[in-house]
């Protein structure tokens, strides 16, 4: 179970954005955007196309460096710190396009997810720690539902089973942040279902953030949203109050979404 906003109401933020922007020429991709996210908290960020939260994600990961603003990950100030970086200290996240190794199994990819983490490198001769890296990746892959597909490769696995895969790499990294974009974009509607259980039932201790189309996965899996627009936030609530928020409604849900 998703953990209630007011769990984490009293904790510090580990996250921290202070009037973040981010500029690509003359276009505001980002501007303004104050941000806290707490430990334990499973936070969505919504919007439209083009609202910014992709280009949000990348300046929080370091993947673009924010233009303005201060960006603070579990206490510490990472505005110019790289990505590289921000993932040493506990981030971890996936992208909208895929960056799966096609070529290997879906043990493999875990594998080499958590030797990233662990800063090590692959040897001719496998070593005891090798042993228990590998270990750790097939524990995780079966935590992540990929029990019963560890040596299928990964060109075999269907579009679902590819996306567990990532959300799976992601947690292979042992984070205490974790970010996810549109994890639940192109799955069916089983494999929506299947993918939203097994973000409920992550270590609660791990922080969840995640950018998603599909409302019934997102307020469902979230106990804080935030929702963006041209580049800013505009609104922020429960769940239920984003379904009962007037402008919120007309905009982006739809009449199914709506309180009864």
């Amino acid at each position: 179970m998703a953990v209630t906003a007011k769990a984490t109401e009293s904790t510090e933020p580990i996250l921290r954005l202070r009037g973040v922007g981010r500029r690509f020429g003359g276009l505001d991709a980002v501007h303004g955007v104050d941000l806290e996210i707490r430990a334990g908290e499973r936070r969505a960020i919504l919007g439209p196309n083009g609202a910014g939260k992709t280009t949000l994600f990348n300046v929080i990961s370091g993947e673009f460096p924010a233009t303005a603003g201060t960006v603070e990950l579990f206490g510490t100030d990472v505005t110019y710190l790289p990505g590289r970086k921000r993932a040493g200290m506990g981030l971890a996240r996936t992208f909208q396009t895929s960056r799966l190794f096609h070529g290997l199994s879906v043990e493999d990819n875990v594998y080499l997810a958590v030797l990233g983490v662990k800063e090590g490198h692959l040897r001719p001769v496998r070593s005891a720690r090798d042993d228990e890296m590998l270990e750790q990746a097939r524990v995780v892959g079966a935590e992540m539902g990929l029990g019963e597909v560890l040596d299928r490769q990964v060109d075999e696995l269907s579009h679902g089973e590819q996306r567990q895969l990532e959300v799976a790499m992601a947690r292979a990294a042992n984070p205490k942040l974790m970010m996810l974009d549109e994890p639940a974009a192109g799955l069916s509607r089983p494999e929506r279902v299947r993918l939203t259980e097994l973000l409920l039932g992550l270590d609660p201790e791990i922080t969840l953030i995640l950018i998603e189309h599909d409302m019934d996965v997102a307020l469902r899996v979230a106990n804080w949203v935030t929702m963006m627009h041209d580049g800013g936030v505009i609104v922020e609530g429960t769940p239920a109050e984003i379904r009962a928020n007037e402008t919120v409604h007309e905009l982006y849900l739809g009449s199914h979404h709506a309180e009864p």
